[in-house]
């Protein structure tokens, strides 16, 4: 082959490597443009993070000053996200049906005692059915949600009858209005007919003139299960008014409520019992399950439905006389039901394990004598000084 060929295909070959080279290697100027775009996306979500940072530095500001302005809500443990239930709502089939059967006296009951109590709100731990007289937030006393329940319809009241037992029939049925006009409670009517609604103003409601309730309790034995229990079946108010024209006092119950229609809505309300913890840790309806309260008994059903002042007399000696008899009754009663361990036969085991005992400790000090002396070391005999000592030399 001649040279010149060889260089000219030699200048063809590199040619071709050149233009590869210079279509596959970037230009310097495309390359900064790639670096300015990405450091202007860089700058921009710096932007933006700042400003998320900054939003939520400002939120909690917001919300405070928002929030400062509201009641404080003091109720149990309850998370922040999770709404204060309203005590008035009506109740569901299942929750009427839940409360029937835990309210239901049980039917294998074959002994009964009925008791009615009255409850005064001034003395001891009873204060807490009485305060707050006006609501404070969710805080409300017993009978300002017995009254706004008997507003709205949600509970049957029945009259109160003196001198008879509680009946619960349509016939002995009480409606609000008449509740409202046998106690004087100022009110105004909205509607007619079906359709009125009786709006009283909270300041009139007799929060702080409900300063008693009479209760019925039902103390009962139940065969099925072997239980002595007790329950509160019935309450009633009782408005005491003072006429300061005369200085006389005026006590006026208002109307008896079934207990089973009003524990729903009792176990949904809070109350303090101690003024030495604040929390709120028991509602109402624990309060008369776990017989907080103290109330002194005013009757027993009885067949001539008498009271106890009317049996005994008014004076305070036979009242408290009546009533410790009433209670010793029941404590002697459940008592009665479990049987006891006759007393010889307990006095002659405690004997037997006296005795046993006492032969036991005298067995153990005597072992513990016999091995100290077993333990002891015995003395060496000592040398006689009379008998002469001969001294032996070694001869050599």
């Amino acid at each position: 082959m001649r040279p010149i060929y060889f260089f000219s295909l030699l200048f063809i070959f590199f040619a071709f490597a050149r233009v590869g080279i210079a279509q596959t290697t970037p230009d310097r100027q495309q390359i900064q443009q790639q670096i300015q775009e990405q450091r202007r996306l860089q700058a921009e979500r710096n932007q933006n993070r700042q400003n998320q940072s900054a939003e939520v530095q400002e939120q909690p500001q917001q919300t405070v000053q928002q929030q400062n302005p509201a009641p404080v809500r003091r109720t149990r443990q309850r998370s922040s996200d999770e709404t204060t239930p309203d005590k008035t709502v009506p109740l569901t089939e299942r929750a009427k049906i839940k409360n029937l059967d835990n309210s239901r006296v049980p039917t294998h009951t074959v002994w009964l005692r009925e008791i009615f109590k009255m409850i005064d709100l001034d003395k001891g731990d009873n204060a807490a059915l009485r305060y707050p007289v006006q609501p404070i937030g969710d805080r409300v006393n017993l009978f300002t949600l017995l009254f706004q329940l008997m507003s709205d319809g949600r509970i049957d009241t029945y009259r109160y009858i003196a001198d008879r037992e509680a009946v619960f029939t349509d016939d002995t049925k009480y409606s609000f209005e008449d509740v409202l006009k046998s106690n004087l409670i100022p009110y105004t009517v909205e509607g007619t007919g079906e359709n009125a609604k009786f709006i009283v103003d909270e300041a009139d409601i007799p929060g702080q003139d409900v300063s008693k309730y009479l209760i019925k309790e039902g103390w009962f034995f139940d065969e099925a299960t072997g239980t002595f229990n007790s329950q509160v079946t019935a309450i009633c108010p009782v408005m005491i008014r003072v006429d300061y024209n005369d200085s006389t006092t005026q006590t006026n119950p208002i109307c008896w409520i079934p207990y089973e229609n009003i524990r729903p809505y009792l176990s949904r309300t809070l109350i303090m019992t101690s003024d030495y913890n604040n929390a709120l840790t028991y509602t109402i309806d624990d309060y008369f399950m776990k017989k907080m309260y103290s109330g002194d008994i005013i009757k027993t059903v009885n067949m001539k439905n008498q009271t106890l002042a009317q049996q005994v007399g008014s004076e305070p000696e036979a009242l408290k006389h009546a009533q410790d008899s009433i209670e010793s009754q029941l404590k002697f009663f459940q008592k009665q039901l479990w049987v006891q361990e006759d007393t010889t036969t307990v006095a002659s085991n405690k004997k037997e394990k006296k005795t046993a005992t006492v032969k036991a400790s005298r067995g153990s000090s005597n072992n513990t004598e016999k091995t100290k002396e077993e333990k002891a070391p015995k003395a060496k005999a000592e040398k006689s000084s009379s008998t002469p000592t001969k001294s032996v030399r070694r001869t050599r």
